[in-house]
């Protein structure tokens, strides 16, 4: 997997619990934020392709990724956020690039309405940062009380799922990619973080997150004179073109890129063309 990952680790402290992070090159910053079941492996091929002229910084949220997979944990959307703040004061990163997918949008937008100062371009990978009654079956089971537990921690159902669905240029997924998406998550223990995502979803106004995620919502206008790209796969099963129309609503001026042939995992599948369309984003929107 070192060849695939050949980054130097590193980690910040926040209660005990070791937070890990990549911070590689140099320049402005791009931060990047995964989702669920991914970690910081889904950016690599963007960072190695992004590194020599940008610094790209790549947490894993807790319990995801290389960060400590605590059992007594708050895995809620506002613990994520405050995490990630606490990562970037410790940075003391400005002039932001904020590049994001899955949950990462949620985090890396409510991240954005406490700090819209910091943030000075947007770049959407399949993702949402705004309520939505729109949620697959599949996803409806795993949040059955016990049947998800024991689906997602017991069997991994959720990760190995992804692998199989969320790609869907299939070469993509050899052995070796396979693995090292499904590395952090190989006993019980270590799918506390996927299975906590999955219940944190949103989807009534008694939900931890609902009151979050609906100022999230609130506040997306005032970014609207960012720079704003957004790169979607059409096949995605769970953010779907529904999910699309709603940011080209609160973003009318972005820059949209949709991927015909693109699933979930829209970067492990076009990663070759979104590195270049990146790189003229950044540079015909300089800060």
């Amino acid at each position: 997997m070192n060849d695939l990952y050949p980054f130097t680790s590193h980690t910040l402290e926040l209660n005990s619990s070791k937070y890990h992070f990549l911070d590689e090159g140099q320049g402005e910053t791009l931060l990047m934020l995964h989702g669920n079941p991914t970690w910081s492996f889904y950016y690599r091929n963007l960072i190695l392709g992004l590194k020599q002229s940008y610094r790209c910084v790549v947490p894993d949220h807790m319990g995801m990724g290389k960060s400590d997979k605590p059992q007594n944990y708050n895995y809620t959307l506002s613990q994520h956020i405050d995490n990630l703040e606490a990562l970037v004061d410790k940075l003391g990163l400005n002039d932001i690039t904020l590049v994001v997918h899955d949950w990462g949008g949620a985090i890396g937008m409510g991240f954005a309405v406490r700090h819209p100062q910091k943030i000075k371009r947007l770049v959407l990978f399949n993702t949402a940062s705004f309520l939505s009654e729109n949620i697959p079956i599949r996803l409806k089971l795993c949040r059955i009380p016990g049947f998800g537990a024991i689906a997602i921690r017991g069997f991994n159902a959720f990760a190995l799922a992804a692998v199989d669905m969320a790609c869907k240029n299939k070469e993509r997924m050899t052995d070796e990619v396979r693995a090292g998406y499904l590395a952090p998550y190989d006993n019980f223990a270590n799918r506390i973080g996927t299975l906590r995502f999955v219940q944190d979803i949103p989807m009534n106004p008694d939900a931890p997150s609902y009151s979050v995620v609906k100022n999230i919502e609130e506040n997306l206008e005032q970014f609207k004179s960012l720079p704003v790209m957004i790169v979607w796969g059409a096949k995605d099963f769970v953010f779907n073109d529904h999910f699309l129309k709603r940011w080209q609503k609160i973003f009318p001026e972005a820059e949209v890129y949709r991927v015909q042939d693109a699933g979930h995992y829209v970067v492990e599948d076009a990663h070759e063309r979104i590195i270049p369309w990146m790189q003229r984003f950044l540079q015909e929107n300089p800060l």
